[in-house]
């Protein structure tokens, strides 16, 4: 039997918001069994977020959640780190309305769950099982998620830019794989977009510190790509951050095709309604 996991001990940071621009500190706290993630936003009495798919508000440039009026946005790097350690239930206290964006991968949460360690806790760890295939398709967007012994994701995005071009990845969330393969790989954008997102108050707080620019014909960060295939690892680990506000790992194979947030929103959405296309197990 496969057992839940907390953190062993308090771990805390601080950083900006990649679209506010705003200071926020962050800490992660051991929580109880069946707690799953829980966001608390500690500049308001402590207000709980759970981190749940049925508190998706919008998703256009990051997963934003929202409860009662209260928002916090941009969970899915940090939500990746803590699904990809393997860890089941976890406090996030947060002082502000988004997650740090710290270097824009998962990277410095990985690191700081890994500080803080992992026990073992005495429930079993719970698993949603994928019994049918269920699609979601938007233009030429298309996701699915299908019955398969592991948690696999496969991933293409496809963009007209010499660094990208037409990219694809296969990944199985297993042991350590998350840190090895995934969780370095940085969030990008393009050069000509930032004016536009600035105008609408998008990422005020971005910088080459915390996303690759890209440029129409190369980047404009002097530190080389992390990855050759960067740019589709950190769609990945997008896909991992979002599905983790479904409540618990999944044993199926997500196959994702120039997706986004919103297509991970809808597709989960469709899954959660469609009870004959899973099931919660304990069995891994």
């Amino acid at each position: 039997m496969i057992k839940q996991k907390t953190i062993s001990r308090a771990i805390e940071t601080n950083g900006i918001g990649l679209h506010t621009g705003v200071s926020v500190n962050l800490k992660l706290k051991p929580a109880p069994e069946n707690t799953g993630y829980i966001f608390v936003r500690t500049d308001l009495d402590n207000f709980e977020i759970p981190a749940s798919a049925e508190y998706i508000s919008h998703c256009s440039y990051a997963t934003t959640l929202l409860r009662r009026g209260v928002i916090l946005s941009t969970t899915e790097h940090l939500l990746a780190a803590l699904r990809g350690a393997g860890v089941d239930n976890c406090f996030l206290e947060i002082d502000n309305l988004e997650v740090p964006i710290m270097d824009g991968s998962s990277e410095n949460f990985l690191e700081m769950i890994e500080q803080a360690g992992t026990i073992e806790q005495n429930a079993p760890r719970r698993f949603l099982k994928i019994k049918d295939k269920v699609v979601f398709e938007q233009g030429d967007r298309k996701m699915s998620v299908e019955p398969c012994e592991n948690y696999e994701i496969e991933c293409l995005i496809d963009f007209s830019h010499p660094f990208i071009n037409r990219q694809t990845f296969n990944f199985t969330l297993s042991n350590g794989s998350f840190g090895r393969e995934i969780a370095s790989a940085r969030t990008f954008g393009f050069s000509h977009e930032i004016e536009m997102l600035r105008k609408a108050n998008l990422t005020l707080g971005g910088s080459l510190e915390n996303a690759i620019v890209l440029t129409p014909d190369g980047m404009l960060n002097e530190n080389p790509l992390r990855f050759a295939d960067e740019f589709v690892r950190h769609k990945i680990l997008d896909i991992v951050g979002d599905f983790a506000l479904l409540g618990m790992p999944i044993l199926g194979k997500i196959k994702a095709e120039k997706s986004g947030h919103s297509v991970h929103a809808s597709l989960m959405s469709k899954l959660l309604k469609n009870e004959k296309a899973w099931e919660i197990t304990e069995a891994s």
